[in-house]
């Protein structure tokens, strides 16, 4: 009896631990190490095409920390960003935007979780011109002439797209204010390189590109489209004297640069995965120096503007 009275209780300590181990793992929806981890694994995220250079920068850094780590980013149009989101296979988004309300709602009765989103710098739209147009001086009301139509100047204006771009949407929402575009001002090229080269080669044509394309010269790849072409500077009109400013840090920091914009991540992750890791890697010394070697203002570090003067 006492041989049978053992057995019975090995058999129910037995079924005891394995409920416990079933309970624990349940518990524990926040780790997902068959699937990555913030260090390890393959994701695949979709990025705005005009903040390649700067997340390529990211990227390299980050798995060269972290060997076991793979990002394959996608770079496309914002639009198309966003609807990557819904896909399976695409785990974060980087754009110029966070999420409005209703978004937010959607997504989270879409995925049952609130996605996350956040601000990691601020960028702006440079405007390029060709070498040998002798105007390099803006205003926002002559841009907006041109884009409109409603001026008698003779250049044209070529984005990286015309439908889905943030350069296009930015262009909508904050210089046209909603009106249309002249469509026999505005044309297209394919994306920010095709941008830069039609300008090199045609006169009398404004290109908008993402200062990251165009706005370090300590990189050698950018540093021969500046040989190429020329960054307008554009009239602040916030200052008090008439200065004509061009998209460096301080002037996108003090908002002395009039087309500034976020660079915004929006993570579709419930548990601490390699995309919570991918952020917290950008947010935080690190990745933020990287956006400040490649000429953005960061958004997550303090960093002072001060006043120099020159002899």
């Amino acid at each position: 009896m006492t041989n049978s009275f053992t057995k019975e209780k090995i058999k129910w300590s037995s079924l005891f631990s394995f409920l416990l181990i079933l309970f624990l793992a349940g518990c524990s929806e926040h780790v997902r190490t068959d699937i990555d981890t913030t260090n390890s694994g393959t994701i695949h995220i979709s990025v705005d095409e005009s903040f390649k250079p700067v997340i390529d920068s990211q990227i390299q850094v980050f798995e060269a920390i972290y060997p076991k780590a793979k990002i394959i980013a996608d770079y496309k149009p914002e639009a198309e960003c966003f609807k990557d989101l819904m896909k399976d296979s695409t785990r974060m988004i980087i754009v110029t935007r966070g999420l409005s309300e209703n978004e937010e709602k959607y997504y989270k009765d879409t995925f049952g979780f609130n996605m996350r989103y956040d601000k990691l710098a601020n960028d702006a739209i440079a405007v390029i011109v060709n070498n040998d147009d002798p105007d390099s001086l803006l205003t926002m009301e002559k841009i907006r002439g041109i884009l409109s139509g409603t001026t008698a100047d003779k250049e044209l204006a070529v984005f990286d797209g015309l439908t889905e771009t943030s350069a296009i949407r930015f262009a909508i929402d904050s210089i046209l204010k909603g009106q249309p575009f002249d469509a026999k001002k505005v044309f297209a090229e394919n994306g920010s390189l095709g941008v830069i080269k039609y300008v090199e080669e045609h006169k009398n044509v404004l290109g908008f590109v993402g200062v990251s394309w165009i706005g370090n010269p300590e990189d050698t790849t950018q540093l021969s489209f500046l040989k190429r072409v020329k960054i307008a500077a554009i009239k602040c009109n916030k200052c008090e004297d008439d200065a004509y400013v061009k998209p460096y840090q301080a002037n996108i920091e003090l908002r002395r640069y009039p087309m500034v914009r976020g660079l915004y991540y929006i993570l579709k992750e419930n548990y601490s995965g390699l995309g919570s890791g991918f952020v917290n890697f950008m947010q935080y010394e690190r990745g933020q120096l990287i956006f400040k070697r490649a000429y953005l203002w960061p958004a997550k570090m303090n960093f002072m503007v001060r006043p120099a003067t020159l002899n």
